[in-house]
């Protein structure tokens, strides 16, 4: 395991020292840092760095925006404290070990720290004070919560939130925030609103890169993400409590806005490109954070994403960290001998995912692609599960559409499951329907009951290729 690095800002500087940092001075707030992160993203050099916008017109020379934290194997491996991972398979597979004996660690309460270097209350709050991107053409607004944390606290049980949802800007000391259905942040803001009390929030914009990764994917229910987070840094997060809402914020962020949301207090949110790779879900009236206090360093770093029709700058470790996750969890469920999860890109990370195993019994590929679609990491937006056998590489696409051209007998291979957890964000639903959406199964498995029947593979054995390869690989370039 590497050394755990203190904030944000040391993370950009060992970033840096590795050569995965791009500077860009000089890009607008308005449309081009947006398109500059997808030009970079896919008309550059792969993998994509990080990119830290510098000196942005209008705005304090110190102050700045960074894009794709964690679009990298190596920055992934950073802020997860691996330090032998050098492929997304290898990466999976350390999150998932590390997952297996992950002991949470509670964040620790200090009295100071660097977030409370400057504080804006009441008439002092202006949120365009920070140069908030406008992400898309056709988004309805500047968001300044697309890589952020949103807190809160459920009002029953008590335990902490981190979530990653989206955060437009209305006004200087307003903002609408957007969670989707099912998400635990609204499970307790409707639990607040039911009852006609207000809910206490604070969003946090400029962390710790691991504490994004723990917010924006399905840690369980009532386990806080600081404490996730705490256990895969192996040490405490330290945070601070808001002055207004007493949620713990984290000590070493940059930007925090504390607030609170009231059920009758609501604005237009949207549209806005989503990860899809969409504006699907238009825009609808959202609550409002009215802003108490803002909270910021000296010389902020406003950490943001901008999602889009993948590959976007965050769509990589989002795909890592879903498939780390869904592997988890179909052993949890005691399904066996699973050799390897991938969650594509090309689907966001969410709606195409593949399951490699070795089959052991009848009904075995069916089991892993039911539990997959269902899983709480795999539930949400999922379109298409497709299982093949151990000799299929769930990342490559190319053999994975091979197994389903040559093991798939769509009349027999493909379920179709109806009424499953989708919602606003879904592209293919029309508008009215939202909430739930159809996915395929594909088993593209060898048939179980005559697979060691089946025709055998057209290729070099392993101890051929490995022997020739040796002989030859000299004359041949191969090394």
């Amino acid at each position: 395991m590497s050394k755990p690095y203190k904030d944000l800002r040391e993370w950009i500087e060992r970033v840096d020292n590795a050569g995965e940092l791009k500077r860009v001075k000089g890009a607008d707030w308005n449309l081009e840092m947006g398109a500059i992160t997808e030009l970079i993203g896919r008309e550059g050099k792969y993998p994509p760095p990080a990119i830290l916008f510098e000196e942005i017109p209008g705005y304090p020379k110190g102050f700045k925006t960074i894009f794709g934290t964690t679009g990298s194997v190596q920055r992934m491996a950073l802020t997860l404290g691996f330090s032998d991972v050098r492929t997304g398979t290898q990466l999976i597979r350390a999150y998932r070990e590390k997952s297996k004996v992950l002991k949470p660690i509670p964040p620790t309460v200090v009295e100071k720290g660097p977030i409370f270097e400057n504080i804006d209350s009441g008439k002092d709050v202006d949120l365009y004070k920070f140069p908030v991107p406008l992400m898309h053409e056709k988004d309805g607004g500047r968001y300044i919560g697309t890589n952020c944390l949103v807190i809160t606290r459920h009002p029953d049980e008590g335990w902490v939130n981190l979530g990653t949802y989206r955060v437009m800007v209305h006004g200087k000391d307003h903002t609408a925030f957007f969670i989707s259905p099912g998400k635990h942040a609204k499970i307790a803001r409707d639990l607040y609103f039911e009852r006609k009390q207000p809910c206490p929030v604070v969003v946090s914009v400029g962390h710790d890169p691991l504490l994004f990764l723990a917010a924006g994917n399905e840690v369980g229910y009532g386990l806080c993400e600081y404490d996730y987070a705490g256990g895969f840094k192996g040490e405490p997060i330290e945070v601070v409590k808001g002055k207004h809402t007493g949620l713990p914020i984290p000590a070493y962020s940059e930007i925090a806005i504390e607030g609170e949301a009231v059920w009758d207090d609501v604005k237009k949110e949207g549209p806005f490109g989503e990860w899809t790779g969409y504006y699907a879900s238009g825009e609808r009236p959202e609550p409002i954070i009215r802003v108490k206090n803002v909270y910021y360093r000296n010389n902020p770093i406003l950490t943001c994403s901008k999602p889009s029709r993948p590959p976007s700058d965050y769509s990589f470790s989002k795909g890592i960290v879903k498939s780390a996750l869904i592997w988890e969890e179909l052993e949890n469920c005691g399904v066996p001998n699973v050799k390897g999860v991938w969650c594509h890109e090309a689907g966001g990370g969410r709606l195409f995912n593949v399951v490699s195993i070795k089959q052991a019994y009848p009904g075995h590929s069916r089991q892993a692609g039911f539990i997959t679609s269902q899983t709480h990491a795999g539930g949400y937006l999922n379109r298409f599960v497709i299982v093949v056998d151990e000799d299929i590489d769930p990342s490559n696409l190319f053999d994975v559409a091979w197994a389903m051209s040559t093991r798939c007998d769509p009349a027999e291979d493909i379920d179709i499951m109806r009424k499953c957890w989708s919602g606003p964000l879904d592209p293919i639903i029309p508008p009215g329907k939202k909430g739930v959406n159809s996915r395929a199964v594909i088993d593209c498995c060898r048939p179980y009951a005559w697979k060691d029947e089946f025709p055998a593979v057209a290729e070099c054995s392993k101890e051929l290729r490995d022997k020739t390869y040796n002989k030859w690989k000299d004359i041949l370039g191969l090394v």
